[in-house]
C-alpha cells in the first residue's frame, strides 16, 4: 500500500507534463494563426506559382538587361544596360510593362510607349516576382484612383496641384513637352487613371517620385480627376494646335493669314490687264 501511494504523485507529475506540452502546442498554433495573414499562401499555393511564372518570364524577357536576379546588368562596353529592379515594387513593373515601355526595343534617352507585349496575367506574374525580391510600392487598389465620384471642388484642387507640380514638364493642358538631352514628358491624353497614380507613386524615367509623404493619396486622386476632365474636354476652336497657348495660335495665324494675303495679292496682280507702252 505504501509503495502504491508513493507512485501516485509520480504519475500525476507525468500527466501534468503531457498536459503542459499539449497546451504549449495549442498556444503556439494560435499565435501563428494570429500573426500569419489569412491570405498567406503555402509553398505550393497560387501566389508561389505566380511568382515562379514571373521568374520564368523575367529570365526570358528581362534578364538580358536587368540581370538574371534583377540586380542590374551591363552591356559589352561596361555601360549599364538596365537598372536594378530590387525594391522598385510591383507598381513600377505594372506601369512599365502595361504601357509597353518594357521590354524596351533598344536603350535610349527616352523609352517610348507602345502596345504591351505581355498579357495581363503575365504582367501580374512579373510584378509579383519583382515584388518578392524586396519591399516596394504595391499596385494601388482601384479605389485609390477611382474618380467617378469626384466633385467640382476636387477637380479645382487637382488643377491647382497639377499646375504647381506637373505643368513644367507635361504642359498646362497635359499634352507633354520637350526636356533636355533628347528626353520628353509624354502626353497624358490617353493615360489611364491607374497608370497616372502608379507614375506618381514610382517616378518612371525622368519623372520625380511623388510618394504619399509628398502628395497624399487624396491629392493624387484630385490630380487624376483634373487630368481626366482635360481628356474629355472639347476643342471649341475645332483644332487644338497642341494647346500650347498664343504662340502656336499666333504663328498659325501669321503663316496662314499672311500667306493667304500674299497669294491673293499675286492673283490680283496676275489678273490686271497690261497696258502696252507707246512707241
Amino acid at each position: 500500500m505504501g509503495e502504491a501511494t508513493d507512485r501516485r504523485p509520480l504519475r500525476r507529475h507525468g500527466a501534468m507534463k503531457v498536459v503542459a506540452l499539449v497546451a504549449a502546442l495549442v498556444l503556439v498554433g494560435l499565435t501563428y494563426s494570429a500573426v500569419v495573414p489569412n491570405g498567406a499562401a503555402g509553398a505550393d499555393g497560387p501566389q508561389s506559382q505566380q511568382i515562379e511564372e514571373g521568374r520564368r518570364l523575367f529570365a526570358v524577357g528581362c534578364a538580358s538587361c536587368h540581370g538574371l536576379h534583377a540586380e542590374g546588368g551591363t552591356n559589352g562596353d561596361g555601360r549599364q544596360a538596365g537598372p536594378s529592379l530590387i525594391g522598385v515594387g510591383a507598381a513600377a513593373v505594372d506601369f512599365q510593362v502595361s504601357t509597353g515601355r518594357m521590354p524596351a526595343a533598344q536603350p535610349g534617352a527616352q523609352i517610348p510607349q507602345k502596345p504591351p507585349v505581355y498579357t495581363e496575367e503575365e504582367i501580374a506574374a512579373l510584378a509579383a516576382y519583382v515584388a518578392s525580391l524586396a519591399p516596394g510600392p504595391a499596385i494601388p487598389p482601384a479605389e485609390s484612383y477611382d474618380v467617378s465620384k469626384a466633385t467640382q471642388s476636387d477637380i479645382v484642387r487637382g488643377g491647382e496641384l497639377f499646375r504647381t507640380n506637373c505643368t513644367a514638364c507635361h504642359n498646362f493642358a497635359g499634352r507633354g513637352g520637350a526636356l533636355p538631352n533628347g528626353r520628353y514628358a509624354p502626353s497624358l491624353m490617353h493615360t489611364s487613371p491607374r497608370n497616372m497614380y502608379q507614375a506618381m507613386l514610382t517616378g518612371p524615367q525622368q519623372m520625380p517620385v511623388f510618394s504619399d509623404a509628398v502628395l497624399l493619396p487624396e491629392d493624387k486622386r484630385a490630380i487624376i480627376a483634373y487630368v481626366t476632365q482635360l481628356q474629355q474636354q472639347d476643342n471649341p476652336g475645332g483644332f487644338p494646335l497642341g494647346r500650347v497657348g498664343p504662340v502656336s495660335e499666333g504663328l498659325w495665324g501669321w503663316l496662314v493669314g499672311i500667306g493667304l494675303l500674299v497669294v491673293v495679292a499675286v492673283w490680283i496682280g496676275a489678273k490686271v490687264p497690261r497696258i502696252p507702252r507707246k512707241g
